[in-house]
């Protein structure tokens, strides 16, 4: 048995869900008049998926209206239409002909509700969309609607939030709550815009803010209760449970807080990349910078930056990484129609990376909202995911065998340009990525289907890749796509993967999405560039269609190459040639690694270090020379980002990000 309110019902009718045998769920109308016995009348027979536990264990009305969403003991959400016509309901029979009370006055025994004797005049309706087992085999424990969504909890450590596409149910995305919180209850939206948790911990009862991501109330009461309560209120606080059979309250009035946050942190640890992904403009509002951090504390965090308060204000958090955050990439809109930078903001997909072989795919949709604390309201759809260990999970007895590369780390991140439904036949986008255990990989990705993909890997760098660039050169001879590695031996390789992207593409759409790796054969240059691990890696293409190749080093070095392009007539690799045009190196540039370099113009550079110093480099004949130098704030700098604007006048300016122990924007 359930309650479940329903939108634009009366105050004194609340709808009741019963599960029977052979999975029947009846829905009930049940009104309470004064003086009078309960009127009963029976609005729908729903029928739920065969399984062991057939029974529902929360349900919702959507506001919508026409639908009704319940979870079952198996861990599936389903979707029910319900109509709200009175006409096609079964009630009561001594109700209707006239009787006021259903208790036998000389036996004090209640007569046989006939509404149920009759049931079968409603059809038995099946469920129009159903996710089947999406919380696991431990059950689903409570469905809610807000502000347009659907959201789900279960045991299985997780909440969702979900909408409805016509009338399907599509995950939107998942929140782990916090480590260990495995058995989750409830949730409940506060006034002021906060999402509560409410669960199980241990042999604790919490309430998990997901705002400040702290734990604001902890009962010790042994865990794992299934009929309890939970009330508060500004001034006091109370739970409720049952254990033993006997009910337990405990009660606490609100106790005032000493605690005072200066600067609310991003992350819990030091942050390892940093994307900018654009600028909303908001009426009343300065301009706002959305960027994307992901840190060492396994989460990636969406964040507006305002250049007028100096505030940073997150706007969504990323919990599905299980091991660090290293990498980030960004890619355009898909959609012919879909404007990346529009008038109604910002759309972009996101993909991160980094420990344990894991790769996460998001939509990221990004639009003014001035009635917001952030003024930027950002909704993520979660795309797809990777692991290189999924196939050993699915493995019986994996226990017993050795588990190849169980610590194989993503360092970086490059989205392939040019891969767009102009040039193959699916709409499949390319993701390059370079590894620890010395291989470098492309993966295929198909947004409406969800899948991404292993394509393609070489392990011709023998050793740790760090860095990889991928560019697109476009001439009359034709076009090719192109990518640059770089390893911990100080090496800068050159690929030319359009014959794997093309042969990807074309199994891929074969296959329906399935296909084993291919080669990405062998690079078409290799240069030694440093005599130490290369940590930064740019790519620029200059006005004549030449490419600036600037890296930065371990040893402090930077080192730019400039490359020509030429396209023979050979097919595949085999018709593209590279010449290095000019080499420039500067010893001993800065003190420490160099972390983050950026090619602004043909002429000018820029390099930034953890050494703490932001320098501008200008490239002449002679070399490069320094321009002016910066000292920054954050330490143990890890990431540099950038970006021009147009000032009035036509004048040009540089902004740049960089995170390491904190975050800073420079102009």
């Amino acid at each position: 048995l359930g309650w479940a309110p329903r939108p634009g019902q009366p105050p004194n009718t609340v709808a009741l869900l019963a599960s029977g045998p052979d999975g029947e769920m009846l829905w009930l109308d049940v009104t309470h008049c004064p003086r009078q016995a309960p009127r009963v009348q029976l609005r729908g027979r729903y029928l739920l998926p065969p399984c062991k536990q057939r029974w529902h264990t929360c349900a919702a009305f959507l506001p919508q209206g026409g639908l009704l969403v319940c979870g079952d003991r198996r861990g599936s959400l389903l979707l029910f239409p319900c109509s709200s016509s009175p006409g096609q309901a079964v009630e009561s029979t001594s109700i209707t002909n006239g009787g006021t009370d259903l208790v036998d006055k000389d036996s004090g025994s209640e007569l046989e509700p006939s509404c149920l004797l009759h049931k079968e005049a409603l059809p038995l309706e099946a469920p129009v969309s159903m996710l089947f087992g999406l919380h696991g085999k431990t059950g689903v424990t409570s469905v809610a609607c807000y502000k347009g969504y659907i959201y789900s909890t279960g045991r299985d450590g997780v909440y969702r939030q979900l909408c409805l596409q016509g009338q399907q149910l599509e995950v939107l995305r998942k929140h782990r709550p916090c480590k260990g919180l495995q058995w989750i209850e409830e949730l409940r939206f506060t006034p002021d815009g906060d999402l509560l948790v409410l669960g199980f911990h241990a042999d604790n009862f919490v309430v998990w803010s997901s705002r400040t991501g702290e734990n604001l109330h902890c009962v010790p009461c042994g865990g794992g209760h299934r009929s309890w309560s939970y009330w508060s209120s500004p001034s006091a606080e109370a739970f409720a449970f049952i254990k033993c059979g006997d009910v337990m309250l405990y009660n606490r009035e609100a106790e005032p807080c000493e605690q005072q946050v200066l600067l609310a942190s991003l992350h819990g640890r030091e942050i390892a990349c940093v994307r900018r992904l654009g600028a909303v403009e908001v009426l009343g509002h300065a301009t706002l910078n959305v960027f994307v951090t992901g840190s060492e504390d396994t989460t990636a965090c969406v964040l507006a930056l305002s250049e007028h308060s100096r505030a940073a204000v997150p706007l969504a958090r990323l919990s599905d990484h299980i091991s660090s955050v290293r990498a980030l990439a960004l890619a355009g809109p898909t959609g012919p129609g879909d404007k990346g930078f529009g008038d109604k903001g910002l759309s972009a997909l996101l993909f991160s990376a980094g420990g344990r072989a894991q790769i996460e795919c998001y939509r990221l949709l990004c639009t003014g909202d001035p009635a917001s604390e952030s003024a930027v309201a950002c909704q993520v759809i979660h795309v797809a995911s990777h692991r290189l260990d999924e196939h050993w999970e699915r493995k019986k007895n994996r226990h017993k065998l050795v588990k190849m590369d169980p610590e194989t780390r993503y360092m970086s991140l490059s989205v392939v340009p040019g891969t767009s439904t102009e040039q193959l036949p699916t709409p499949w986008k390319f993701l390059a990525a370079a590894c620890s255990d010395a291989s470098v990989r492309v993966f295929g990705l198909l947004e409406a289907a969800r899948k991404l993909v292993l394509v393609a890997e070489s392990f011709h760098h023998q050793r740790c890749v760090l860095k990889v660039e991928a560019f697109l050169h476009v001439r009359a001879g034709g076009e090719r796509h192109l990518l640059c590695s770089a390893a911990t031996d100080g090496s800068v390789a050159f690929w030319d993967i359009t014959s794997p992207i093309a042969d990807a593409a074309d199994a891929l759409h074969r296959a329906e999405g399935e296909m084993q790796p291919l080669a990405l054969g062998t690079p078409l240059l290799t240069i030694m560039a440093h005599s130490c691990g290369v940590n930064s890696l740019h790519v620029h293409e200059t006005p004549e269609g030449r490419y600036l190749v600037a890296s930065g080093s371990d040893d402090g070095s930077i080192h730019v190459c400039l490359l020509e392009v030429a396209l023979g007539r050979g097919e595949g690799s085999a018709g593209t040639c590279l010449r290095v045009l000019e080499r420039v190196a500067r010893p001993c540039a800065h003190a420490a690694h160099v972390t983050g370099i950026r090619v602004l113009r043909p002429d000018l550079l820029l390099s930034a270090s953890v050494d703490q110093r932001l320098t501008l480099w200008r490239r002449g004949p002679g070399g490069l020379d320094a321009l002016s130098t910066t000292f920054f704030h954050v330490p143990d700098l890890a990431e540099v980002d950038c970006w021009e604007v147009g000032e009035a006048g036509g004048e040009l300016h540089y902004y740049c990000v960089l995170c390491g122990q904190g975050l800073e924007m420079l102009r």
